[in-house]
């Protein structure tokens, strides 16, 4: 982590949130690993940004993580994007989500169960949605640059 001038509360809650999975316990452990450093990468669908509206991420993005409650708790830069087909997710990416895999296999299998979700299809507004080999996936990698106090 490095400082960073980003310090006022109206420049943190200026920039967009990113919600690390639903809020809850998986949220929780996400947010932990991203302030521990063990998170530094994460994977998200290109359905999801399309379905939102958003664009996808680039390099030099900045955004504040909020915990379960929706607290700031750090400010995240990305370093770096890749688009792929879910079948090309990579070990280095696998491992650098944090969440204690250590193949691709079981790092997919995590991430089918969570795209494949109810909630996952509730928020697609898809009862239908799977994924395939062939879904595009963002791969995001990113640093903390700001961690921030109870309350923001």
């Amino acid at each position: 982590m490095t400082s960073d001038p980003m310090s006022s509360a109206a420049d943190v809650m200026s920039l967009p949130r990113a919600e690390f999975a639903f809020p809850g316990p998986l949220r929780d452990r996400l947010v932990a690993a991203i302030l521990d450093g063990s998170k530094t990468a994460t994977a998200a669908l290109v359905a999801e940004y399309e379905h939102e509206g958003e664009p996808l991420p680039e390099v030099g993005d900045r955004s504040v993580v909020v915990d379960s409650a929706g607290r700031p708790v750090a400010v995240v830069e990305v370093s770096g994007v890749r688009m792929v087909p879910l079948a090309q997710v990579d070990l280095a990416h696998a491992v650098d989500e944090g969440e204690g895999y250590t193949g691709v296999a079981e790092w997919r299998a995590g991430h089918e169960r969570f795209w494949g979700s109810a909630q996952m299809r509730a928020a697609l507004e898809d009862p239908d949605f799977v994924v395939d080999d062939t879904t595009p996936v963002v791969l995001e990698r990113f640093r903390v640059v700001t961690r921030l106090g109870p309350g923001g």
